[in-house]
């Protein structure tokens, strides 16, 4: 008879809300506890919450690459 497999306690990066699970292929909103704190995070990313602070409208410059189109990148 194959052993139980270990139930893992963690915290649901969202709410902070103490949960556990046996598997990753098991509990289908992980890391999250619920699929509402999996969707509400989901959101956020889509409304730009957790942009990456930066310069507006800076452009990548191919001018300014370390390597140039001419020299083989190999």
């Amino acid at each position: 008879m194959p052993p139980n497999p270990p139930i893992k306690r963690v915290r649901c990066p969202y709410c902070s809300k103490e949960f556990t699970y046996t598997s990753v292929a098991a509990h289908k909103s992980f890391p999250f506890c619920s699929e509402r704190c999996r969707d509400i995070d989901l959101g956020k990313w889509f409304m730009g919450a957790y942009a990456v602070p930066g310069d507006e409208g800076s452009e990548h410059d191919p001018e300014n690459d370390a390597i140039s189109p001419d020299r083989d990148a190999t």
